[in-house]
């Protein structure tokens, strides 16, 4: 499944900066998570780091976004090939 943010949220800003997907941004209220790119950090880490910074515990499973682990590791792959590679020198 794909994370989600509730409006327990506090707007404390750590969140955002931890999610290798850039997944998270601010909405007109609190956070949000677009579960087109939330991977719950597949393929980046074990667990998904917005969870374990969170001071608050405002980040369960998006209920209406159900996705098995090899469907998060499907999209994980699917976003790193839109990702532009850069060459150096």
């Amino acid at each position: 499944m794909a994370l989600m943010i509730t409006d327990e949220c506090i707007n404390c800003d750590v969140c955002e900066p931890e999610c290798p997907n850039q997944a998270i941004s601010l909405g007109p209220e609190y956070y949000i998570i677009d579960p087109g790119k939330c991977t719950e950090c597949v393929g980046h880490y074990d667990t998904p780091q917005c969870v374990e910074v969170c001071p608050v515990e405002c980040i369960p499973k998006d209920p209406l976004h159900p996705e098995s682990h090899a469907q998060l590791e499907l999209k994980y792959q699917h976003l790193m090939r839109a990702v532009p590679v850069t060459s150096e020198g």
